[in-house]
């Protein structure tokens, strides 16, 4: 029997014939015109690198060795899981690694009597049928599209039933993380307690997205970041098997901009491929494809390019800097990247700074390991890091500027002008006349039983903490720091004593104040309990007598004796605990004459007049400069000018308006 065709159809019908090359009544595409040679066949649609070069086998994978050799043996063992859980950055292998294990499960080799193995023949028919995704028994299934409950129920509903062609049911569910609760929760007890012949295998970039109930029913798996080295070489089986040259520093940059992500490389290096190819490069006669087209398509500035912006900014020349901008910027680059470069290249020259072994280390290109090495020795650690620091918010200002070329640009300015400041750790040394370098922080047990630790910075060049005065550098009630003037005996030149000096006792204090002072900078916690909880009752030294509120520090009356016996070298101090009322505590002291400085200062006439043309505004902390370190004027201005029997106001007394003074009080 004959089928018309739709010319002859057309004829019968009395209507012209379609165009032979044309397109069909509804639209669609008209007939494939015919080969020309019996010989000619259609060309198959290209398939990208990614897909071409999937690994088939466990011996195709690479980077992931301490993943193979588990499952190797546990199939070689027979304990392979009912449940694994695969989890990596993107473009490592969890999916391919989870279709190579439904292939092993699956696989009966080439006479069909195999069993589970490490090592899948690939020509079965379950082989054939896994690599050509359209086996019955191995199914996957997106999570991040399919996160309902209704989805996992399906799931539940296929492992009842036995396998139609394999030996295992095999379930891939990639981007686990995406699920819902209660999608997880409903595959929790299938997930506990599965049937013989079903094994899921999960894939995920987020691990901690997975409910741990889950992860406890899996096998975990964790995907290493494939090393650069590692990248690069298996780029160069790729081209070489594409017929395809590429230089070395050319697959280096394509292996660094990967990220350790096989799929996402191979996916640059088709890029790079389709590019060379067509100027005339890369072919097996013609020069490889070089770094200069790489980093074009990249996006990124040339590598010495990178390195002369770093050196202009350290240097602190703009005029430079902002030139080789100038020149990125009109060769189409974008100077925000640029700048990620820059912080990129900060951060390798610290870690060759803080590991001299990284010199040799061939995973770092040939620029890095000459250019970066002659940065790390030049350039100290503080610099290194205050240019971390700034180009990590300049880069963020680059993001929200409406102009990204305008921001960078300052970002340089401000970075070459800050080059020949000196490190802040420099500034606080020669503020406090220390020349000489940084010295760590050291920490040593306070003398008795106060239970506390004195930090003081000790320097290599004075035996006195590096203050020429003499004393050192202690914690004061204020939170601040303060240097000791006391001076200290001048060291001995000759033979250097094996034993620490003995520390000499200060001058006892004089007053109350000066004894809580004296114990700040050697007992914290004592400290903060004198300055609250305590009342001073009587001071005539060497005896005191204070009264402690309750739930005060235990044994408080014996600690602040051992400590003024031991810091002042006199066992005579004795501190005896009163019932009597005494003095308000330092701290409600001083509380109370900031608030009467405070009430001073919104009664002056300037204050209120500003506040009457802003009627929402509000007065902001008062500071005086002569108060000591517990808000109290100095103790020798108190005695001059305080009557003895000065009371403080509460601290919810009215103002005095000036209209309700009389006026003959002060005549």
């Amino acid at each position: 029997m004959t089928v018309p065709s739709d010319q002859d159809r057309s004829e019968e019908a009395g209507l012209p014939a379609p165009p032979a090359d044309g397109p069909g009544l509804f639209g669609d595409a008209g007939p494939s015109p015919a080969p020309t040679t019996p010989d000619a066949a259609p060309a198959a649609p290209y398939r990208v690198l990614a897909r071409k070069y999937r690994p088939t086998t466990f011996d195709d994978l690479i980077g992931q060795e301490t993943t193979v050799r588990i499952l190797r043996n546990a199939f070689a063992l027979g304990r392979v899981a009912h449940a694994f859980m695969l989890t990596g950055v993107r473009g490592v292998g969890k999916t391919t690694t989870a279709r190579i294990i439904a292939r092993a499960l699956n696989c009966t080799g080439p006479d069909g009597r195999g069993g589970p193995t490490a090592d899948p023949c690939g020509v079965c028919p379950n082989c054939v049928a896994i690599l050509a995704d359209r086996h019955p028994d191995v199914l996957e299934m997106d999570a991040a599209s399919r996160t309902g409950v209704d989805d996992v129920r399906e799931i539940i509903e296929a492992t009842r039933f036995r396998p139609m062609q394999g030996r295992m049911k095999v379930f891939i569910i990639d981007e686990v993380h995406m699920l819902s609760r209660n999608a997880f929760n409903a595959l929790l007890k299938t997930l506990e307690e599965p049937p013989a012949q079903v094994t899921f295998i999960f894939a995920t970039t987020e691990l901690r997205k997975v409910p741990v109930t889950v992860l406890s029913r899996c096998q975990t798996f964790a995907l290493r970041r494939v090393p650069q080295v590692e990248l690069a070489a298996h780029f160069d089986r790729v081209a070489q098997a594409e017929h395809v040259r590429f230089s070395p520093d050319a697959l280096s940059l394509i292996a660094r901009a990967a990220d350790g992500s096989v799929r996402d490389g191979l996916s640059l290096l088709d890029q790079a491929i389709a590019q060379g190819t067509l100027d005339g490069e890369g072919g097996t006669d013609a020069a490889p494809i070089g770094v200069d087209l790489v980093a074009g398509m990249l996006g990124l500035a040339d590598r010495g390019l990178v390195f002369d912006l770093l050196d202009a900014v350290l240097a602190g020349k703009p005029d430079r800097a902002l030139a080789i901008t100038a020149d990125v910027y009109v060769r189409g680059g974008d100077l925000g990247v640029l700048l990620g470069d820059v912080l990129e290249l900060v951060h390798t020259v610290s870690r060759i700074k803080a590991i001299p072994a990284l010199r040799d280390n061939p995973e770092l290109p040939e620029a890095e390991r000459e250019r970066g090495a002659a940065l790390a020795e030049r350039v100290p650690v503080p610099v290194l890091g205050r240019t971390w620091q700034m180009l990590l918010k300049g880069l963020s200002e680059v993001e929200q500027a409406p102009d990204r070329r305008q921001a960078a640009e300052m970002v340089l300015i401000r970075l070459c002008y800050v080059a020949d400041l000196p490190p802040p750790g420099d500034v606080v040394r020669r503020m406090l006349g220390q020349d000489a370098a940084a010295a760590p922080l050291q920490v040593s047990e306070p003398a008795g039983d106060g239970g506390g630790a004195t930090m003081s910075a000790v320097s290599a060049s004075s035996p006195t903490g590096g203050n020429p005065h003499g004393g050192g550098i202690r914690m004061v009630a204020n939170g601040g720091m303060r240097v000791e003037t006391t001076p200290q005996p001048a060291p001995r030149t000759g033979k250097v004593a094996e034993t620490a000096p003995t520390p000499q006792p200060v001058a006892p204090p004089r007053t109350w104040r000066e004894t809580v002072a004296f114990v700040s900078g050697r007992d914290a916690m004592l400290h903060g309990h004198l300055r609250h909880a305590t009342h001073l009752v009587s001071f005539a030294p060497p005896l005191i007598e204070i009264r402690i509120e309750r739930n005060s520090l235990p044994g408080l009356a014996r600690r602040l004796e051992t400590v003024l016996r031991e810091g002042t070298g006199d066992s005579a101090w004795q501190v005896r605990l009163s019932e009597e009322q005494g003095e308000a505590t330092l701290a409600e002291q001083g509380a109370e004459i900031i608030q009467l400085h405070r009430a001073a200062a919104q009664a002056h006439p300037l204050v209120q007049a500003a506040m009457q043309v802003f009627p929402t505004a509000r007065l902001g902390e008062v500071t005086d400069h002569a108060l000591d370190d517990y808000g109290l004027p100095p103790e020798e201005m108190a005695a001059g000018n305080l009557a003895p029997d000065l009371e403080f106001a509460p601290l919810d007394a009215d103002l005095v308006e000036e209209d309700d003074l009389d006026s003959d009080d002060f005549a």
